[in-house]
């Protein structure tokens, strides 16, 4: 089983260790009324109803966390984390601002706690590679390849900072427009659109060093050039 990854418009696969694979949950889109029922039923304390949350959501914020760390080591303990959060505030959730971009704004606060706390603790030896478990040795050589290729690239978006990592992986990874973007991290459009800015560029200079990374960088590029300056200082 692998999962797609889109870095501007380029696409992978990135094969899944078997104990971090997110069980198959049914692509469905709640309708408004629906899904506003749902949430004051967990305001309520209806339990089931928040199981039903956390079953519809758990794909999406198992997929967002992976991307920000690029590591499926802690992938669980974060997902739970998340819902945690979601399950102490959600009666403070008033509907000022989409339920997934309310969910996305938790899951992204979890992931640079945990990355600030993480960069706190003292480093006794260099960790394996585990950024797509041990099965991904038996994947054929193709996936292998293209495995390594993505672990690279993860590489580098870790050594970016934490605020521009967050505003690439939302919008190049995930696909939010910048707009979308500044509501999960609490931050002007114009901000968001210069973090990015920034962001493509350092990781442009990076990629001169990963010649297996080019088709990235060229397609970095191409996004970088289609948005003139002009249009990325507008809000």
């Amino acid at each position: 089983m692998v999962a797609t990854a889109h870095i501007g418009r380029v696409s992978w696969s990135e094969p899944a260790a078997a104990s971090q694979r997110v069980p198959p949950v049914p692509a469905k889109l709640r309708p408004v009324t629906e899904l506003t029922e749902l949430i004051e039923r967990c305001k309520a304390g209806d339990n089931s109803a928040f199981r039903e949350v956390f079953c519809t959501n758990r794909e999406a914020v198992a997929r967002l966390a992976q991307r920000m760390t690029g590591r499926p080591g802690d992938l669980e303990d974060l997902v739970q984390e998340v819902f945690l959060q979601v399950y102490r505030s959600i009666k403070d959730f008033r509907g000022q601002s989409r339920f997934s971009t309310w969910l996305y704004r938790i899951t992204v606060n979890v992931v640079l706690m945990q990355r600030r706390a993480a960069r706190s603790r003292p480093v006794l030896q260099e960790a394996a590679d585990e950024t797509f478990g041990a099965d991904a040795r038996d994947l054929p050589d193709d996936q292998v390849a293209r495995a390594r290729r993505v672990a690279a690239f993860y590489r580098l978006l870790d050594r970016l900072s934490d605020k521009k990592r967050a505003v690439f992986v939302l919008h190049e990874l995930e696909g939010l427009s910048p707009g979308e973007v500044a509501k999960v991290v609490s931050a002007p459009v114009l901000t968001v659109r210069t973090r990015l800015f920034y962001a493509r560029r350092e990781l442009l200079a990076m990629l001169r060093d990963e010649p297996a990374l080019e088709l990235v960088a060229r397609e970095l590029r191409l996004a970088d050039s289609s948005e003139p300056l002009a249009e990325r200082e507008s809000t």
